[in-house]
């Protein structure tokens, strides 16, 4: 991941599409967020005309060795693998959406602890079949973490040669709200107990279980030396996959529809490893999971949606995606003022 580099943002273009937003018939700033959107894909793409193409969601499927045990988790380690069938037979909430909106699905075999046969569908990234149990040890080493996050960009750069200019992820993994807590922890200084949620469905009995041993894992690891160290510590390898993905869809100046929980604590690493990452952001939502509002606001970022869904498999930015192509359809295809012959004259 070394050879990627990002660039921030080109502003040169912001005071002519501002202009242009403020010349639609419209009063000023009445499309909300559609205008920043419209704004920020504009300078993305360093143009006044800015298109949406052949959006796509990668969900990143991955185990994880504290789940293995069922200590942080009701649901068994063996429903990763279960619901990577569901994505593959089109059953999901992330392949209705995707359906529903004509978004590419691609789905990859992050490090799932079991055995998929070939797959027309299918990717198969697998780095292992599962990580390591953090309470014990590292989840990756570095060096698989760094394999990770190159396999993750490898991905992104496929679309990409197939025409895709706009791109959003998710995940599956039983356990992994817990390794995106200790992310969000470590990279935000919030202690982790605030961080942790309850998950795929935990009861308060089993929220307090789950909270007291990721406070044990968090005194376990000294603080990591870099960003990449702790992603190899506390994440899984679909968390690293998506980190890397992230950064190589930003360096190819897509936009990046960044969805709930999971996904943000890989950026919050993305962002710690090339702060100009989060210029290429948009945000789709603010999941009902424990601790993500307070990641939005450490990135001092606003989501697009407010659903109150907690379901992972990027089905927020699946929902997102819709509003991002009605942002670029009124820049590019609204009338202004001047070419429908409207006084924008408030008297």
């Amino acid at each position: 991941m070394s050879n990627i580099r990002i660039t921030p943002v080109s502003q040169e273009l912001k005071a002519a599409l501002q202009d242009k937003i403020n010349q639609k018939t419209k009063p000023p700033g009445s499309l909300g967020k559609l205008e920043g959107i419209a704004l920020q894909a504009g300078l993305i793409q360093n143009t006044l005309t800015p298109v949406i193409q052949q959006p796509s969601i990668i969900v990143f499927a991955g185990d994880h060795g504290i789940a293995a045990d069922g200590q942080v988790n009701p649901f068994p380690q063996a429903v990763t693998a279960q619901m990577v069938y569901n994505f593959l037979q089109g059953g999901a909430a992330i392949n209705v959406f995707c359906r529903q909106h004509q978004l590419q699905l691609t789905v990859v075999d992050a490090g799932v602890n079991h055995v998929f046969a070939p797959h027309p569908l299918l990717k198969d990234r697998k780095m292992g079949m599962g990580t390591q149990n953090f309470l014990h040890m590292p989840a990756m080493s570095l060096d698989q973490c760094k394999l990770a996050m190159q396999a993750g960009a490898e991905e992104v750069t496929l679309l990409h040669q197939q025409g895709c200019n706009t791109i959003g992820f998710g995940e599956m993994g039983i356990g992994n709200t817990s390794a995106a807590a200790l992310l969000m922890s470590h990279f935000t200084g919030i202690p982790v107990a605030e961080c942790t949620g309850i998950g795929t469905g935990s009861n308060a009995q089993q929220l307090a279980q789950k909270r007291a041993i990721l406070q044990q894992v968090m005194a376990k690891h000294a603080r990591p030396a870099s960003p990449e160290q702790a992603l190899a510590t506390f994440g899984g390898f679909e968390i690293a996959m998506i980190c890397g993905a992230i950064q190589q869809a930003a360096a190819l100046q897509m936009l990046v529809v960044i969805d709930g929980f999971i996904v943000t604590a890989a950026l919050l690493a993305a962002v710690n490893m090339q702060p100009a990452v989060k210029d290429y952001c948009v945000f789709a939502h603010c999941s009902e999971e424990n601790g993500h509002k307070a990641m939005l606001k450490h990135l001092e970022v606003s989501p697009l949606l407010q659903m109150d869904m907690r379901l992972g498999e990027g089905t927020g930015a699946a929902l997102a995606i819709p509003l991002i192509q009605s942002a670029v359809a009124f820049l590019r295809d609204m009338a202004s003022f001047n070419s429908a012959q409207v006084s924008n004259r408030t008297i």
